[in-house]
């Protein structure tokens, strides 16, 4: 098996159709043998500011969906927005002298757009989540009032959520939190994640070591980059390239199975897409 014999799906790719290299990278990312995207919005501040109301949320959701119709022209296969809120807003928020309770209400109100960008059809999931770095206690619960947000919102639209959240092998407190909220566990994926985790599917950053441990372990995952698509940071985190080349280098190791589960089993499952059906090579 060969890499042009199966869909090759990079779970988190950012593309910035103002700034950054957008179609040139998605045509990296074909070159190399990729044939899907899910696209996530940068942050409201890197494209334009630190999103206060409904219509700065939408002008960044609005580039990313229209990249991601860019990038639908290219691949053989397809490109789905991911939309949402980065759980980093709330610190900018915060230093812009909103207080937590303030933030996290802005924060909600971005995802409730969100949302119903996912029920009116262009975008595919949310993205959610809470700081990845150490902040004051008031800011943590209103950032997990937050990520619960999205799961009341993705239950309701029926949707998964990606999440961006601290780097952990057990958040299993995570999706009974989702669980609480309608949104079974396997509607919630750790964008970022390393090979072991527990709790939320895994979209296991393309690194051979964390994929490895990923394939041993025998359970649902996904593959990302988290191309950030920053021209002053070009190839971070991974270039476009990434998941097509460590797909070659898994089917090289005889992991037909794993990549079969990764780009297609668990896209299907966590996300409800069909990326054979979507394949025209």
């Amino acid at each position: 098996m060969d890499v042009d014999d199966t869909p090759v799906l990079d779970n988190h790719m950012h593309l910035d159709p103002t700034e950054g290299r957008n179609i040139d990278a998605v045509e990296d990312f074909v070159s190399a043998g990729g044939t899907h995207l899910l696209v996530l919005n940068k942050p409201s501040w890197h494209l334009r500011e630190a999103a206060t109301d409904e219509a700065t949320f939408e002008d960044v959701f609005e580039l990313t969906i229209d990249a991601a119709a860019d990038a639908r022209e290219v691949l053989p296969g397809r490109a789905w927005p991911v939309l949402g809120v980065h759980p980093g807003l709330i610190s900018r928020l915060i230093d812009d002298g909103y207080t937590p309770a303030e933030a996290r209400d802005i924060m909600q109100t971005g995802l409730d757009v969100a949302a119903g960008y996912v029920a009116d059809g262009p975008a595919l999931a949310i993205k959610s989540g809470r700081p990845h770095y150490d902040v004051e206690e008031d800011v943590w619960e209103a950032s997990n009032a937050v990520m619960c947000h999205a799961f009341d919102l993705a239950s309701e639209v029926g949707c998964a959520v990606q999440l961006h959240t601290e780097g952990s092998e057990d958040l299993t407190e995570i999706t009974e939190w989702a669980q609480d909220e309608g949104l079974p566990p396997e509607q919630v994926v750790k964008h970022y994640s390393g090979g072991r985790l527990r709790g939320p599917i895994k979209s296991v950053i393309a690194d051979k070591d964390e994929l490895e441990v990923a394939v041993e372990s025998d359970e649902p995952f996904l593959m990302e980059t988290d191309f950030i698509d920053d021209p002053d940071r070009p190839g971070a985190v991974l270039g476009p390239k990434t998941v097509p080349r460590r797909v070659r280098w898994m089917l090289d190791q005889g992991w037909e199975d794993a990549v079969r589960r990764a780009h297609v089993e668990t896209p299907a499952r966590v996300y409800g897409i069909d990326t054979e059906a979507t394949l025209d090579r």
